[in-house]
């Protein structure tokens, strides 16, 4: 891979890749947002009965101007990946941060790394700002204080220290001295430290931000303990958390690992909906465990890890990689910085097949929930979900092919009507 590039060409490679990444992107946008519009002045067909012109339109305004404030952070995300790259950034970081530190000794990458995540987060916090307080203030959706996002962002901050920099330290200390086969070793101490986390998150850090209180007997608890006891599934608990202390958008999820796993449902999730109702949204959601969907996800996401490291290894000795992205003096923090700040803009293009995975989960999970519960009951809960969150029912197809996780809603909807036939 020595001669593969010139410095010049490789920055050259780079700015057209972030050039098209971020064309692309604003042309999805465009298409959303034109495609929705168009589409606001009637309720489609198949959900007239439920959703009002009102909800539909109100719907329509909030996916648009997400969209177009969406458009306006990717070009400002781009314009900051490039000041951190071509532009130098990093480069005057690291002379910055060498100043205390000996170049490219332990504590120097750390300096580095912790610098720019700090200098990232402030650049970033007018973005949430408007987010949380306009967009979501303006459709009725944010129920944060200010107070409440300041906690948020100090705990996040102290969190981020208190587990980022040891694992930080660690990776790069195996960077240095694991010889040729250090990616191995940093995959290894990355896959542990995952694992990890997912088994105490629900324990230990979940609850610093929101309260967990055991369900309360009554036919939702009922209904739920059958459900879980047909599923043959086996949990920590099942709890209701204050979701709507920050939003009053509803979800119900499942978190931790083997004998932590929890069933979480949002407080405003319970309010919206009828017994038959959750416990068809959580058939759905025991769906992906039968089908191991969780399993696959992070095998899937384990591997392509093991790949990504490969990668590094084989540029992390190659000046032109450093070069052809800013930084004349090569570094193992420097490294690690630039292959994972400049990888989204090389691996966009293959969204799709990302998001093609996680819809056949989806429709998978669906078809599980209908076998268990109610076709019907779920029907009537996702259109709900719609409506109180807000979802468009009319998404462009080609955003949707790259952004979206679970299929649109007309085709879901006529999946599960199948099913009910």
């Amino acid at each position: 891979m020595t001669d593969l590039f010139s410095a010049t060409q490789f920055s050259l490679l780079f700015l057209f890749a972030l050039m098209a990444s971020v064309l692309l992107q604003l042309w999805l946008a465009l298409r959303h947002v034109n495609h929705v519009k168009r589409h606001s002045k009637v309720v489609p067909t198949e959900f007239a009965e439920q959703i009002t012109l009102a909800s539909h339109q109100r719907a329509a305004a909030y996916t648009i101007a997400k969209t177009r404030f969406g458009m306006l952070t990717t070009i400002f995300d781009a314009m900051i990946l490039a000041a951190f790259t071509l532009g130098g950034g990093i480069a005057w970081l690291s002379h910055l941060t060498s100043q205390w530190f000996t170049p490219d000794s332990l504590g120097h990458g750390i300096a580095l790394i912790a610098s720019l995540a700090v200098v990232s987060s402030v650049l970033s916090l007018p973005f949430s700002l408007v987010s949380t307080f306009v967009i979501e203030s303006r459709f009725g959706f944010n129920q944060m204080s200010a107070k409440l996002f300041i906690t948020d962002l100090a705990k996040t901050t102290l969190i981020g220290a208190v587990i980022g920099l040891p694992l930080i330290a660690a990776v790069l200390w195996l960077m240095g001295a694991m010889g040729e086969y250090w990616w191995l070793w940093v995959w290894l101490t990355w896959l542990g430290f995952s694992l990890t986390l997912m088994w105490v998150f629900p324990t230990f850090i979940a609850p610093l931000f929101n309260k967990f209180i055991p369900m309360e007997d009554g036919e939702v608890k009922t209904r739920i303990t059958a459900l879980l006891t047909r599923c043959g599934f086996q949990s920590n608990g099942l709890f209701v958390m204050d979701g709507s202390k920050r939003s009053s958008h509803g979800n119900a999820y499942f978190t931790g690992l083997g004998k932590s796993k929890r069933i979480v449902f949002f407080d405003t999730l319970l309010k919206h909906l009828s017994p038959s109702e959750i416990e068809a949204v959580l058939a759905h959601e025991l769906g992906h465990f039968k089908h191991r969907h969780i399993v696959k996800r992070i095998v899937w996401t384990f591997a392509l890890m093991l790949g990504f490291l490969w990668l590094l290894g084989q540029l992390k000795t190659q000046l032109w990689f450093y070069q052809g992205l800013g930084v004349a003096t090569p570094s193992t923090a420097a490294a690690l910085l630039l292959f994972f700040m400049v990888l989204p803009v090389f691996t966009f293009l293959f969204s799709p097949l990302s998001s093609m995975m996680s819809r056949r989960h989806e429709y998978e999970a669906d078809a599980f929930a209908a076998s268990q519960s109610s076709s019907a009951d779920l029907v009537n809960a996702l259109v709900k979900l719609y409506r109180d969150n807000a979802a468009t029912l009319t998404p462009d197809p080609w955003h949707s092919l790259f952004y979206d996780s679970h299929p649109p809603a007309s085709l879901r909807i006529a999946a599960l009507q199948r099913l009910a036939v």
